[in-house]
């Protein structure tokens, strides 16, 4: 006959009841996060396609220079409100933003490129080449972000 206590879990693998409760919650904030980043990026998107329009259609600079004025702007935006409320960091500022730097520094040629091949090579309309490179833009700086420049600072900042 077989002993049923080799049958249960080790008692160092088992979860305890608090952690199991904890489960679900761990789940709920990063849904929340998620929320907060995307409608908090919204608004950063709706700085970018702004300030772009304004740029490119009244004042007529050239299309790279409206696009890249406009996508600093809603960088800085986007970093400063997901710092504080998605993310609440209490990292260092200045090291976050070298690494939200670095990001862009990568982003930037590769979304230029990639609204270039949009608009020249496949004939886009300008604004549907912005809006897909946000999309992009989206879902790779939320990853980033979530990993990399706050991963080990996640809900540090005092109440």
């Amino acid at each position: 006959m077989e002993d049923p206590n080799l049958m249960q879990e080790p008692a160092s693998l088992a979860e305890t009841p608090a952690e199991e409760a904890a489960q679900p919650q761990k789940k709920n904030a990063e849904l929340v996060r998620v929320v907060k980043f995307v409608l908090f990026s919204a608004s950063a998107g709706l700085i970018e396609i702004g300030s772009f329009a304004l740029l490119n259609e009244t004042l007529h600079l050239d299309y790279w220079v409206s696009y890249l004025i406009a996508l600093v702007l809603s960088v800085l935006w986007n970093f400063t409100l997901n710092r504080k409320f998605t993310f609440k960091s209490a990292a260092n500022v200045p090291v976050a933003m070298l690494k939200v730097a670095a990001y862009y520094l990568v982003f930037t040629p590769l979304s230029s490129w990639l609204e270039h091949v949009y608009t020249m090579q496949w004939g886009w309309n300008e604004y549907l080449a912005t809006a897909a490179n946000m999309a992009l833009n989206l879902v790779t700086e939320f990853l980033y972000q979530r990993f990399f420049v706050f991963g080990n600072s996640l809900d540090t900042q005092e109440k």
